[in-house]
């Protein structure tokens, strides 16, 4: 398995991780665990899981796995939400239990959601008593999990509290975090990326995204893991397996494989805005809005409905992924100042109001 460099860390982290929140049978504790030792057996050495997941039971699985696993021959990562420091070391101590281990490799400061919620955790504690823990030894490396778009995700970054960043990041969505890599390379941090395959919106859209694939690519499943682990910022991409075959389809992405050189990822990107009509890149080119709305987020989740066909696609992007509401884009004043600036011409307005009229739902 080919491993990178997680940042400045010392630790070379396989560029497939298991992302422990898609077990098939989450009650099944050894079936699933056993799903995990298929996955290492395979060089996968990043274990990521996280309170909540797969009904609250991916730690245990991730714990019931490890046990029977060389300590040195993985790392596991999980996460906190927390805002106060209470609270952050209640969940460490219970993650730290359930995983049977006397320390956490990757602890992530977990789901900002928003730029200020960083500022609430260091105001309520959290991040003190994740340092706390980490002086203690039951933490290694303090990392954070994000939503935000590029330039916030830059913001975090040059806090400097953080070795490592997980991002969403794929070849659907990559204009809202550009500057996260960027910003991941000027300052040496880890990048782990969630959903390289679009939350299934890739694999499901094969023959409309068939432009991914390069003459090494035997699919867009292929094709889209390759997409983020060529780029020299990114250090891991998470895939959530649910058996074996999505296991040894992931590994087969990246063995023998040679990265893309960078014209080939920046066709692929440019791609993207000639092949999908009224498909928002995400330029940002929209703002400032002023009613403040978040352009760029509520066109993603639009972006989602196209691809998808589904009006459930677009509410559940906005919902877990965004962390708002469709009320939010109820607050457009319709003064077309986005519409001017759209380098797509896009229908800005009339999209917000489609979006807007779910909150009557």
């Amino acid at each position: 398995m080919w491993t990178k460099p997680y940042g400045k860390t010392g630790k070379n982290v396989s560029v497939i991780g298991f992302g422990g929140m898609r077990f098939a049978q989450p009650a099944d504790l050894d079936g699933s665990a056993e799903l995990v030792h298929y996955a290492h057996s395979k060089g996968i050495n990043y274990l990521d899981t996280a309170p909540f997941y797969c009904d609250d039971k991916s730690e245990e699985i991730m714990g019931r796995a490890i046990r029977g696993m060389k300590r040195e021959s993985f790392f596991i990562s999980t996460k906190s939400m927390a805002a106060t420091g209470d609270e952050l070391r209640a969940g460490l101590d219970r993650s730290l239990k359930r995983l049977g281990v006397q320390r956490i490799d990757f602890f992530h400061i977990w789901c900002l959601l928003q730029p200020n919620k960083l500022q609430e955790r260091i105001d309520g504690g959290a991040i003190a008593a994740a340092l706390r823990a980490k002086e203690e030894g039951l933490i290694t490396h303090l990392v954070v999990s994000t939503h935000l778009n590029g330039a916030d995700n830059a913001a975090v970054l040059a806090s400097g509290l953080f070795e490592g960043i997980t991002i969403g990041y794929n070849a659907l969505n990559f204009p809202f975090r550009g500057q996260t890599l960027d910003a991941a390379q000027q300052y040496q941090v880890g990048v782990v990326t969630m959903n390289p395959l679009g939350g299934g919106l890739i694999p499901r859209n094969a023959e409309r995204l068939a432009f991914l694939k390069g003459p090494q690519d035997r699919d867009v499943v292929q094709a889209a893991i390759r997409f983020n682990v060529s780029q020299p910022a990114i250090t891991c991409a998470l895939v959530g397996f649910a058996n074996k075959a999505e296991v040894d389809q992931a590994v087969a992405a990246v063995e023998n494989f040679t990265p893309y050189p960078p014209e080939h990822i920046e066709r692929v990107k440019a791609n993207i805005g000639a092949n999908f009509e009224g498909f928002c890149t995400g330029c940002g080119y929209c703002l400032p809005c002023p009613a403040d709305l978040q352009i760029p987020k509520l066109m993603d989740a639009f972006n989602q409905r196209i691809l998808d066909g589904k009006d459930e696609a677009m509410t559940d992007r906005l919902k877990w992924h965004w962390g708002i509401g469709p009320d939010a884009a109820a607050a457009c004043v319709e003064c077309g100042d986005c519409e001017t600036a759209c380098t797509q011409h896009l229908p800005i307005r009339e999209r917000l109001r489609t979006i807007a009229a779910f909150a009557q739902k």
